[in-house]
C-alpha cells in the first residue's frame, strides 16, 4: 500500500498545515526571519521572507578574525583576497589577531570587543568558531562567515556542534553563512560586462566554477552564494534575495540538499511571481548520489520523485549536468520573451539538419512546417531540389553571398517561428565566417531567438571567439544537446510564468468544517479500519459506496437488501492492510444465501488468522470505471505530499504515479494526471467511455485539503482503488487505508 514504508511526521508537515489553515508556527525571535505560516497584519500568510543581504555583498566594514600576513600560511592568502575584495566594494577592513600589531600594514585589533565600530561583515578564520561567533553576536555584527569544517558533514558529533552554532545565531540578530563554506562570495567579478546577470548559489564551491567561467565568454555574473552547511543562511534566503535584484536575469543553483523544503518553495514562488528563471542541478537522483550528498553537507536530499515534483510545480528548471546548468542559465538570463514557440533548424547540410530536427522533436520542441508561400520565397535563393519545409537546407553556396542574409531574414519573418537554430558542425572559411556574421547581424535586427551550435572541437576560430562570443544577441552553444535543453527550458519558462498563479494565494486560510468532523475519527498511533477510514473520506466530501457495517449474518442479509444486489463483503478491522491476500473479500454476491455463507466464511478466516474485526462491510458493487489510487505520505523535506496514479494491482506492478506537494491548484492537479504513462485509460480505450476526469481532479484536491489540515495527525492515507466512473458519473472510493500519527 502507498506510504507503508514512510516514517513519522516532521516539523515541515506542521508548517504546511499552519500555512493552509492560517495558523502561526511561532513568532519571529530577536530579528530572526519569519517562518512559514506566520501571518501579516491582514491575517494572510507571509510569502518568502527576503533577508536584507545588501550589507553582506556590499558591506561598509569587514573584520577578518584570525588575519595573517605571514607567507606560507593559509590565512594569509585568504586575508589578502578579503583585503582586495574590501577595497573593490569600498569597505573598511579591520584585521583581528591577539598577537599582531598589524596585518599588511593595517592596524590589528586584539579581539572582537576591541573593534572600532560595529561591523557589517565578519569573516572567521579560526579553527573553533563558536566562541568568536558568540563575541560577534555580543558586538552586534550583522553578518558572519565561518569557513571551518568538521560540523554536520562529519556525523552526529559535528551536527551537535553545528546546532550549538545555530543556537547562538538564533538568540541574536547575527546572520551566519556556513560553516563549511569558502571564499566564492568574495571572488573578483568582471565589471565590464553588460546585460542581465546570472546569480549563482552553490553548496559545494567547486561545482560553481563552470558558471563563474561564463564571464570569459561575455556572460555577466553578479553574485555567488556558497551556502555550505546552512546552519543559518540557506539557499532559500539567497534565492529570495536574488529574485528581487533588478540586475539578475537568471539564478543558477547547485543543490546537494535543502535545509527546509517549504522555505525553498516559498522562495521559488517569489522568483516565479517576478518571472525570474531558476535553473538547478539537484544531487540525489540515485541512492548513491543521495548518500554522498548527505555525507558532504549533513542535510537530507529528499525523495527524488518528490523533489522533482516540487521543483516542477514552482517552475524551477532542473538540469542534470553543470554544462547544462551554465548553458541554460546563460540563455535564460539574456534571451527576450519568445514571440512564438515554433523552432526552425537551418543548416548547410541536409544530413545535419535532419539529425538536429529529430533530436529537437524528441526533446519536445515544435518544428512547424513552413507555409507553401514561405517555402516558395526561400526557393528564390535555395535550389528547388533542396527541402525548405523545416529543417531548411541551403546546400552551402548561398551562405557565401547576399542570399545568406535574405534566407535568415525570411525565416525569422515567419510569424510561427520564435527560434532559429543553426548547427555549424565545423569551420569552413570563408563560408562559415560569412554565415556567422549574417546570423549575428540578423539577431541584432530581430526580437526572436537565434541560436548557433559551434561544433568545432578547437574553439579558437575567430568566427567563434570574436564574432559569436562577441554578440550579446546570439546564443552560442558547443553541443546540440545543450542547445535543445536550453531552448526547451526557455520556452517552458515563459509558458509557465505567463500562466502562473501562486498556489499560496489560493491555499485555504481557515480550517474547514470537514477538519472538525475528522477530529472525532482520529486514533493517535493507530491504523483505522476501512469503515472508519471511509468515514474520514466522507467528512471531506469524497464519495464512497453505499455500505453498512454489520456484526451478524442476519444483519448482513438485511444490509444487502438495502444496499442492492450484487454486493461486496469485506472484513473490517483496525489492523487489516491486505484483505484480498487473506481471503477477507468476497465479491459479486447476488443472493441472501451467498451473503450468509460469506459472512460466516469471513469471520472464520478472521478467527483463524487472529485478526480482530469491528464487523463486516456489506458494500455496493461498483464495476465500470478506471481504477486509480490517491494517497498521502510525508516527505522529510516538504511535509505532506499527494500521490495519484493507476490503482488496483497496477499500482505495485507499474508504479505509474505522480506526486504533488501541497498547496497546489486545479491546473497543477491536471498536470499530475497528464504526466501518467497510463493517462490514455482515462480518455477511454478499446471502446470504453472516457472517465470522469473532473471528478478525479476534485478528489485529488479534497485529499490535498485533508493532507494540509490533518498534516500532523495522519501519517498516511491510501485510497485504492478509487473507481473513476464514466464522464459525468463521478468517482467512488472503494477501499481506504488510514494511519494516524502518534
Amino acid at each position: 500500500m502507498l506510504g507503508s514504508t514512510h516514517g513519522t511526521l516532521t516539523t515541515d508537515s506542521r508548517r504546511a498545515r499552519a500555512l493552509a489553515c492560517g495558523e502561526r508556527s511561532g513568532p519571529a525571535v530577536h530579528g530572526r526571519p519569519a517562518q512559514v505560516g506566520d501571518l501579516d497584519v491582514s491575517g494572510r500568510p507571509l510569502h518568502a521572507h527576503v533577508p536584507d543581504l545588501d550589507r553582506f555583498f556590499r558591506p561598509r566594514s569587514v573584520a577578518v578574525i584570525g588575519a595573517s600576513d605571514s607567507e606560507g600560511r593559509p590565512n594569509t592568502g585568504i586575508t589578502r583576497q578579503l583585503a582586495d575584495w574590501a577595497g573593490r566594494v569600498g569597505a573598511r577592513l579591520y584585521p583581528v589577531h591577539p598577537s599582531r600589531p598589524s596585518v599588511f600594514g593595517i592596524p590589528c585589533s586584539p579581539s572582537v570587543a576591541d573593534l572600532p565600530e560595529q561591523v557589517d561583515l565578519a569573516v572567521v578564520l579560526v579553527g573553533d568558531p563558536l566562541p568568536v561567533v558568540e563575541e560577534l553576536a555580543e558586538a552586534k555584527a550583522r553578518f558572519a562567515v565561518v569557513f571551518a569544517s568538521g560540523f554536520a558533514e562529519t556525523g552526529e558529533a559535528g551536527a551537535a556542534a553545528q546546532r550549538r552554532l545555530a543556537e547562538v545565531v538564533t538568540r541574536s540578530g547575527l546572520r551566519l553563512l556556513g560553516p563549511n563554506t569558502n571564499l566564492n562570495a568574495f571572488e573578483r567579478f568582471r565589471d565590464d560586462l553588460e546585460g542581465p546577470a546570472i546569480a549563482l548559489i552553490t553548496q559545494s564551491g567547486h561545482q560553481g566554477r563552470p558558471v563563474f567561467a561564463l564571464q570569459e565568454l561575455g556572460i555577466r555574473l553578479s553574485h555567488w552564494a556558497p551556502t555550505g552547511n546552512e546552519a543559518d543562511l540557506e539557499t532559500a534566503d539567497f534565492l529570495s534575495y536574488f529574485a528581487e535584484r533588478p540586475e539578475v536575469g537568471a539564478i543558477a543553483c547547485y543543490l546537494e540538499g535543502l535545509k527546509d523544503g517549504r522555505s525553498f518553495l516559498l522562495a521559488a514562488d517569489r522568483a516565479a511571481r517576478r518571472g525570474v528563471p531558476v535553473v538547478a542541478v539537484k544531487v540525489g537522483r540515485t541512492e548513491t548520489g543521495a548518500r554522498t550528498a548527505a555525507s558532504h553537507t549533513g542535510k537530507l536530499t529528499g525523495a527524488d520523485a518528490v523533489v522533482d515534483a516540487a521543483l516542477r510545480q514552482f517552475g524551477v528548471i532542473r538540469v542534470d549536468g553543470l554544462d547544462e546548468l551554465q548553458d541554460t542559465a546563460a540563455l535564460l538570463a539574456r534571451a527576450r520573451p519568445p514571440r512564438a514557440d515554433g523552432v526552425v533548424v537551418y543548416s548547410i547540410s541536409g544530413g545535419t539538419g535532419a539529425h538536429v530536427a529529430d533530436l529537437a522533436t524528441e526533446a519536445g520542441l515544435r518544428l512547424p512546417v513552413l507555409s507553401e508561400a514561405r517555402q516558395a520565397e526561400l526557393h528564390r535563393w535555395i535550389p528547388e531540389y533542396l527541402s525548405v519545409a523545416n529543417p531548411v537546407d541551403n546546400g552551402g553556396h548561398p551562405v557565401g553571398d547576399e542570399r545568406g542574409r535574405k534566407i535568415i531574414d525570411a525565416i525569422l519573418d515567419d510569424p510561427e517561428v520564435g527560434v532559429l537554430i543553426c548547427p555549424i558542425t565545423g569551420p569552413f572559411p570563408p563560408l562559415s565566417d560569412r554565415l556567422v556574421r549574417d546570423l549575428v547581424d540578423a539577431a541584432e535586427q530581430t526580437d526572436k531567438l537565434v541560436c548557433v551550435v559551434w561544433g568545432s572541437p578547437v574553439g579558437t576560430e575567430p568566427a567563434y571567439r570574436e564574432v559569436l562570443l562577441g554578440s550579446s544577441r546570439v546564443a552560442t552553444f558547443r553541443t546540440v544537446g545543450n542547445c535543445l535543453t536550453a531552448v526547451r527550458a526557455h520556452l517552458a519558462h515563459h509558458r509557465f510564468t505567463t500562466a502562473y498563479r501562486s498556489p499560496f494565494d489560493e491555499a485555504p486560510r481557515t480550517a474547514s468544517p470537514s477538519y472538525r468532523k475528522a477530529q472525532a475519527l482520529m486514533r493517535p498511533g493507530e491504523q483505522l479500519s476501512e469503515h472508519a477510514a471511509k468515514q474520514l473520506l466522507r467528512a471531506y466530501g469524497i464519495r464512497v459506496p453505499r455500505e453498512q457495517l454489520v456484526t451478524s449474518a442476519a444483519a448482513a442479509v438485511r444490509a444487502a437488501g438495502l444496499v442492492g444486489y450484487p454486493v461486496v463483503m469485506k472484513a473490517s478491522g483496525a489492523r487489516i492492510a491486505h484483505k484480498t491476500e487473506l481471503g477477507l473479500v468476497k465479491i459479486g454476491l447476488t443472493s441472501a444465501s451467498q451473503v450468509r455463507d460469506a459472512y460466516r466464511e469471513l469471520t472464520d478466516i478472521a478467527r483463524y488468522e487472529d485478526v480482530s474485526l469491528d464487523g463486516v462491510l456489506v458494500c455496493q458493487m461498483v464495476e465500470q470505471g478506471v481504477e486509480m489510487v490517491v494517497g498521502v505520505t510525508h516527505d522529510d523535506l516538504f511535509g505532506p505530499t499527494v500521490t495519484v496514479g493507476l490503482g488496483g494491482v497496477l499500482v505495485e506492478v507499474l508504479r505509474d504515479t505522480a506526486v504533488g506537494v501541497p498547496p497546489f491548484g486545479e491546473e497543477q492537479a491536471r498536470d499530475m494526471l497528464a504526466g501518467l504513462r497510463g493517462r490514455a485509460l482515462l480518455d477511454g480505450v478499446r471502446g470504453r467511455p472516457p472517465a470522469d476526469l473532473d471528478a478525479l481532479v476534485e478528489v485529488v484536491l479534497r485529499v490535498q485539503r485533508m493532507a494540509l489540515e490533518l498534516g500532523d495527525q495522519i501519517a498516511e492515507l491510501d485510497i485504492n482503488p478509487l473507481m473513476v466512473l464514466p464522464r459525468g458519473q463521478g468517482a467512488v472510493a472503494l477501499d481506504a487505508l488510514a494511519v494516524c500519527s502518534r
